[in-house]
Protein backbone atom coordinates (compact mmCIF):
# COMPACT_ATOMS: atom_id res chain seq x y z
CA UNK A 1 0.00 0.00 0.00
CA UNK A 2 1.73 3.53 -0.91
CA UNK A 3 1.37 6.52 1.29
CA UNK A 4 1.25 6.58 5.11
CA UNK A 5 -1.11 7.13 8.04
CA UNK A 6 -1.52 8.36 11.43
CA UNK A 7 -4.33 8.52 14.21
CA UNK A 8 -4.75 10.35 16.81
CA UNK A 9 -7.51 11.83 19.95
CA UNK A 10 -8.19 14.85 21.07
CA UNK A 11 -9.60 15.48 24.40
CA UNK A 12 -9.73 12.11 25.14
CA UNK A 13 -10.77 11.58 28.90
CA UNK A 14 -10.03 7.68 29.25
CA UNK A 15 -6.60 6.87 28.81
CA UNK A 16 -7.53 3.52 28.55
CA UNK A 17 -9.66 4.81 25.13
CA UNK A 18 -6.65 5.90 23.54
CA UNK A 19 -4.25 2.79 24.77
CA UNK A 20 -7.05 0.74 22.66
CA UNK A 21 -6.51 3.44 19.29
CA UNK A 22 -2.93 3.19 19.67
CA UNK A 23 -2.84 -1.06 19.64
CA UNK A 24 -4.87 -1.15 16.64
CA UNK A 25 -3.27 1.81 15.52
CA UNK A 26 -0.08 -0.74 15.97
CA UNK A 27 -1.75 -3.69 14.37
CA UNK A 28 -3.09 -1.81 11.10
CA UNK A 29 0.57 -0.62 10.54
CA UNK A 30 0.20 3.37 11.26
CA UNK A 31 3.07 5.57 10.81
CA UNK A 32 2.60 7.51 13.89
CA UNK A 33 -0.16 8.45 16.82
CA UNK A 34 -1.05 11.15 18.36
CA UNK A 35 -2.63 13.28 21.06
CA UNK A 36 -4.01 16.86 20.91
CA UNK A 37 -5.04 18.39 24.13
CA UNK A 38 -4.24 15.65 26.61
CA UNK A 39 -1.87 14.59 29.16
CA UNK A 40 -1.02 11.11 28.16
CA UNK A 41 -0.33 9.14 31.69
CA UNK A 42 1.10 6.28 30.06
CA UNK A 43 0.82 3.48 32.79
CA UNK A 44 -2.85 4.01 32.19
CA UNK A 45 -1.92 3.34 28.43
CA UNK A 46 -0.15 0.83 29.13
CA UNK A 47 -2.88 -1.35 30.66
CA UNK A 48 -4.41 -1.86 27.45
CA UNK A 49 -1.73 -1.08 24.68
CA UNK A 50 0.06 -4.70 25.11
CA UNK A 51 2.27 -3.74 22.13
CA UNK A 52 3.64 -0.85 23.71
CA UNK A 53 2.74 0.93 20.49
CA UNK A 54 4.00 4.31 21.98
CA UNK A 55 7.26 2.57 21.69
CA UNK A 56 7.19 0.66 18.56
CA UNK A 57 5.42 3.79 16.54
CA UNK A 58 6.40 7.32 16.73
CA UNK A 59 4.18 9.11 19.40
CA UNK A 60 3.26 12.75 19.18
CA UNK A 61 1.43 14.93 21.90
CA UNK A 62 0.01 18.61 20.77
CA UNK A 63 -1.37 20.82 23.23
CA UNK A 64 -3.81 22.60 21.05
CA UNK A 65 -5.39 21.90 17.49
CA UNK A 66 -3.18 25.50 16.58
CA UNK A 67 -0.02 23.22 17.43
CA UNK A 68 -1.05 20.13 15.51
CA UNK A 69 1.94 19.67 13.24
CA UNK A 70 1.58 17.03 10.23
CA UNK A 71 3.65 16.14 7.53
CA UNK A 72 3.69 18.36 4.03
CA UNK A 73 0.91 17.09 1.70
CA UNK A 74 -0.35 15.10 4.71
CA UNK A 75 -4.17 15.02 5.08
CA UNK A 76 -5.92 15.85 8.08
CA UNK A 77 -9.29 13.69 8.07
CA UNK A 78 -11.88 14.00 11.44
CA UNK A 79 -14.28 11.20 12.39
CA UNK A 80 -17.16 12.45 13.68
CA UNK A 81 -21.05 13.15 13.31
CA UNK A 82 -21.67 16.16 11.56
CA UNK A 83 -24.35 17.20 9.00
CA UNK A 84 -21.88 17.34 6.23
CA UNK A 85 -19.66 14.12 6.80
CA UNK A 86 -19.05 11.65 4.22
CA UNK A 87 -20.17 8.35 5.03
CA UNK A 88 -16.95 6.05 5.49
CA UNK A 89 -18.03 3.54 2.88
CA UNK A 90 -18.29 5.97 0.13
CA UNK A 91 -14.94 7.74 1.46
CA UNK A 92 -11.87 7.70 -0.87
CA UNK A 93 -8.48 7.84 1.64
CA UNK A 94 -6.04 10.20 1.04
CA UNK A 95 -2.28 8.56 -0.03
CA UNK A 96 -1.05 10.44 3.25
CA UNK A 97 -3.68 10.86 5.98
CA UNK A 98 -4.06 11.80 9.82
CA UNK A 99 -7.47 10.44 11.39
CA UNK A 100 -8.31 12.32 14.35
CA UNK A 101 -11.30 10.93 16.45
CA UNK A 102 -13.06 12.91 19.68
CA UNK A 103 -13.12 12.53 22.77
CA UNK A 104 -16.00 10.10 24.47
CA UNK A 105 -18.67 12.30 25.57
CA UNK A 106 -18.39 15.24 23.20
CA UNK A 107 -17.12 16.20 19.38
CA UNK A 108 -14.16 17.31 17.99
CA UNK A 109 -13.47 20.77 18.93
CA UNK A 110 -13.91 23.66 16.06
CA UNK A 111 -10.47 24.49 15.80
CA UNK A 112 -10.11 20.95 15.12
CA UNK A 113 -12.32 20.74 12.70
CA UNK A 114 -11.61 23.37 11.10
CA UNK A 115 -8.10 22.11 10.31
CA UNK A 116 -10.06 19.01 9.11
CA UNK A 117 -9.58 18.75 5.13
CA UNK A 118 -12.16 16.10 5.24
CA UNK A 119 -14.90 14.76 8.14
CA UNK A 120 -16.54 11.59 7.99
CA UNK A 121 -19.02 9.78 10.24
CA UNK A 122 -19.69 6.00 10.38
CA UNK A 123 -23.16 5.50 9.55
CA UNK A 124 -25.03 4.07 12.81
CA UNK A 125 -27.91 5.05 14.60
CA UNK A 126 -25.45 6.08 17.23
CA UNK A 127 -21.68 6.88 18.75
CA UNK A 128 -19.66 3.89 19.72
CA UNK A 129 -16.65 3.74 21.65
CA UNK A 130 -13.35 5.35 20.05
CA UNK A 131 -11.30 3.19 20.32
CA UNK A 132 -13.87 0.93 17.93
CA UNK A 133 -14.47 3.44 15.68
CA UNK A 134 -10.39 4.31 15.07
CA UNK A 135 -10.75 0.35 14.26
CA UNK A 136 -13.36 0.61 11.94
CA UNK A 137 -11.52 3.57 10.46
CA UNK A 138 -8.35 1.80 9.61
CA UNK A 139 -10.20 -1.57 8.69
CA UNK A 140 -11.82 0.46 6.05
CA UNK A 141 -8.33 2.19 5.10
CA UNK A 142 -7.15 -1.31 4.98
CA UNK A 143 -10.01 -2.70 2.60
CA UNK A 144 -10.46 0.28 0.07
CA UNK A 145 -6.43 0.69 -0.28
CA UNK A 146 -5.07 -2.30 0.07
CA UNK A 147 -4.26 -5.46 -2.79
CA UNK A 148 -7.00 -7.74 -2.25
CA UNK A 149 -8.95 -10.02 -4.33
CA UNK A 150 -12.35 -9.04 -5.04
CA UNK A 151 -15.45 -10.17 -3.16
CA UNK A 152 -16.74 -13.30 -4.86
CA UNK A 153 -20.87 -13.01 -6.03
CA UNK A 154 -21.24 -15.97 -3.71
CA UNK A 155 -20.57 -16.93 -0.18
CA UNK A 156 -17.48 -17.58 1.11
CA UNK A 157 -13.79 -16.60 -0.10
CA UNK A 158 -12.24 -15.80 -3.45
CA UNK A 159 -12.20 -18.57 -5.79
CA UNK A 160 -9.25 -16.84 -8.02
CA UNK A 161 -6.19 -15.44 -6.77
CA UNK A 162 -4.75 -12.40 -7.38
CA UNK A 163 -2.47 -12.54 -10.30
CA UNK A 164 1.79 -12.00 -9.62
CA UNK A 165 2.95 -8.49 -10.07
CA UNK A 166 5.50 -8.61 -13.38
CA UNK A 167 7.85 -5.91 -13.21
CA UNK A 168 10.00 -5.08 -16.17
CA UNK A 169 13.50 -5.21 -16.13
CA UNK A 170 15.49 -2.50 -13.88
CA UNK A 171 15.49 0.81 -14.47
CA UNK A 172 19.29 1.13 -15.40
CA UNK A 173 18.45 -2.06 -17.92
CA UNK A 174 15.91 0.21 -19.46
CA UNK A 175 18.08 3.16 -19.68
CA UNK A 176 21.16 1.35 -21.47
CA UNK A 177 18.43 -0.73 -23.76
CA UNK A 178 16.98 3.16 -24.89
CA UNK A 179 20.74 4.65 -25.32
CA UNK A 180 21.13 1.74 -27.80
Amino acid sequence: MRGYFGIGVEGISKQSNFGAVARTAHAFGANFIFTVSEAIDLNSVNSVDTSSAYKNTPFYSFDSAENLLLPKECKLVGVEITEDAIELPSFHHPRCAAYILGPERGILSDPVLDRCDYTVKIPMKFSINVGLAGALIMYDRLLSMGRFSPRPHRPGGPTTTLPTPVFGAPAWVRKKANKA
